[in-house]
């Protein structure tokens, strides 16, 4: 079998912490190789430990799960981010998805859909409880931008990378399916947001599909 995925868990609760670790290392797939409290001392630990993958509280005390986020997304860690928390709450959806989580599950999932739905992660697909997808699909039914598809001028590469940011795909995962470096992947998506007049790739996937949903 090949190596294993390396998780990290960040929640302020230790029994939790206890509790997942033990369902994940339970997973042939899985090994848990560091726990953190607060998101400050996960930000640390993971920069030494280099996990694959990195589990994180929404709520903790101290810096919350949000900033915890935003601060892995500005280091040059190569590991997917998955915020698993007790809120279903819509802006904390989207909050979480705009500042680049890689996944959005509820603590109280069963235990082998969230090894499942890890795995998938691990693939370089952005995973969404069940439940959650009517939160998305409302934020489809709003309105994002005022920009159509007949306001704006893609080239064809720009039209492949915008096809996979609505298929949920990361700037890895969308590099290697097209034959390009990860570089090369942030300057289109940084390019294909300023003609959209969009903000972020959840923003621009909302926008793909429902210019798909347009008769």
């Amino acid at each position: 079998m090949k190596d294993k995925i390396r998780v990290m868990l960040i929640d302020d609760h230790p029994l939790f912490r206890k509790g997942v670790g033990q369902i994940i290392s339970d997973d042939e797939h899985f090994e848990v190789v560091g726990e953190a409290a607060s998101g400050q001392e996960g930000l640390d630990l993971a920069l030494t430990l280099l996990p694959d993958m990195v589990l994180i509280d929404l709520h903790m005390k101290g810096m919350d799960g949000l900033e915890t986020l935003r601060r892995f997304k500005a280091t040059d860690l190569k590991a997917r981010f998955i915020i698993l928390t007790v809120s279903n709450a819509e802006d904390d959806l989207l909050e979480a998805l705009r500042a680049g989580a890689d996944g959005y599950l509820l603590k109280d999932m069963e235990p082998e859909e969230l090894t499942s739905d890890l795995l998938k992660a691990s693939f370089g697909v952005t995973v969404l409880q069940d439940s959650l997808t009517e939160i998305l699909k409302n934020a489809l039914l709003s309105p994002v931008t005022k920009t159509n598809i007949t306001d704006v001028s893609l080239t064809a590469r720009e039209t492949e990378i915008l096809e996979c940011l609505a298929e949920g795909l990361n700037n890895k995962t969308i590099a290697n399916k097209l034959g390009i470096s990860d570089t090369t992947v942030k300057v289109h998506i940084k390019n294909l947001l300023r003609k959209l007049n969009l903000t972020s790739r959840l923003e621009a996937a909302v926008w793909s599909h429902r210019q798909k949903a347009q008769p």
